[in-house]
């Protein structure tokens, strides 16, 4: 049986994280020092470091600091920046969760505002650890999956294993999330035909050809160097790869970072800003695209991996699932799953998605993934532009 905590909204979450946010590149040392005695513990550094005010990033926090993983928020503002820090702390106020926004400016400098930082935490988690925990089922669990240094096997054993473990935890009643559109070009016919809906499948079109516009307008692709030094050999091949991850459950809609699914079954995240082409949108990073998975509410990531990705993310855990036995071998400290005995043992596609499955569950129940054990935290957040989803984009309830 799976053991959470039940937030106000009534989504439950399987991890109790302090997050230390900083509003501005300016006040990032500070929230990093207040956050170091407790790295091995569920305090989690997080941030914007823009000084101008945008929409997309405030919407961003906003959601993640009120995901159900997260316990409680300590704000760091320097003082000066265009962050709106207080309509933040009211959003994570009204949700129920302990918040507290320290003033650089108006505590004395840095070492004062480490020191008062550091007060709060201490007291803050004795507080958090007298929460009462709740049941969590299947059915309460937002599951979500990228791929980062994908290889020639990638496409045939770690992504076709994430998608049946999908299929598995879907049929169980959770809520999945694909996403990386601009690695799903060529695939958008492939992904219309299972829409739910004919207003679903235009909408999933129209996303894959915003993505393939904006890699056309800014000269490049999703396609790396190591890529190819890894096997594979076509932008073609890459995308069918990263596709397969999906599985084969029925696509019940599309959203955009910090949209929450409405109902359960598989959705595909568009990340790729909308509006003009700019340079840097979207930015080509997996730890990007794992926040903008988290702001929509994802308990745990399913991050497969065949040249050998170690990161990890705050504030929802990491499952990392290695496409061949070498790279295991080699990265055996940070990976969760070897899906390469599907080709060197002859293990069928099916039991790798099992086991993917019993990994989150126990995850789900307290047991740490290799890249939390790690400390690892990777939280990157720039500026973007979003306009809402289309009403063909949801289920109705």
């Amino acid at each position: 049986m799976m053991q959470g905590w039940k937030r106000s909204d009534g989504r439950k979450g399987i991890r109790n994280v302090v997050a230390v946010a900083y509003l501005v590149e300016c006040a990032h040392h500070v929230a990093r020092e207040i956050v170091l005695p407790y790295r091995d513990e569920e305090v989690h550094l997080i941030g914007f470091p823009g000084c101008y005010p945008n929409s997309y990033a405030f919407e961003m926090m906003a959601k993640i600091s009120t995901h159900p993983n997260v316990g409680a928020v300590l704000l760091v503002s320097l003082g000066c920046e265009g962050f709106n820090k207080r309509e933040l702390e009211a959003v994570i106020q009204a949700s129920g969760r302990p918040v507290e926004t320290l003033v650089i400016q108006q505590n004395g400098g840095t070492s004062s505002s480490v020191k008062k930082g550091r007060e709060w935490i201490a007291k803050t988690r004795k507080q958090l650890e007298e929460n009462p925990t709740v049941s969590v089922e299947m059915s309460d669990l937002v599951i979500g999956t990228i791929c980062g240094g994908s290889d020639g096997a990638s496409g045939v054993t770690a992504n076709p294993a994430v998608g049946r473990a999908f299929d598995q935890m879907i049929e169980r009643g959770a809520t999945c999330v694909f996403e990386e559109t601009g690695e799903l070009i060529g695939c958008e016919q492939h992904m219309a035909s299972r829409a739910a809906t004919p207003q679903l499948a235009k909408e999933i079109i129209k996303s894959v050809e915003k993505a393939a516009k904006y890699y056309a307008v800014l000269g490049h692709g999703s396609f790396a160097p190591g890529n190819a030094e890894g096997g594979l050999s076509t932008q073609e091949e890459k995308s069918m790869g990263a596709y397969a991850k999906s599985g084969a459950s029925e696509i019940v809609g599309l959203i955009k970072p910090g949209d929450f699914p409405p109902t359960s079954g598989l959705y595909l995240l568009d990340v790729v800003p909308d509006g003009e082409v700019r340079f840097g949108f979207p930015n080509i990073s997996d730890n990007a695209e794992i926040v903008e998975m988290i702001a929509s509410g994802c308990h745990a990531i399913l991050f497969t991996t065949g040249r050998g990705s170690v990161v990890g993310s705050a504030i929802s855990p990491v499952v990392k699932i290695c496409t061949n036995d070498d790279t295991f071998s080699r990265l055996k400290e940070d990976m969760d799953v070897n899906a390469g005995k599907i080709l060197s043992e002859g293990v069928t596609i099916d039991d790798v998605g099992t086991e993917i499955v019993d990994q989150v569950e126990k995850i789900a129940n307290g047991k740490r993934s290799k890249s939390e054990a790690l400390g690892h935290t990777e939280f990157i957040l720039t500026y973007k532009s979003f306009e809402p989803i289309g009403p063909g984009c949801l289920p109705s309830r």
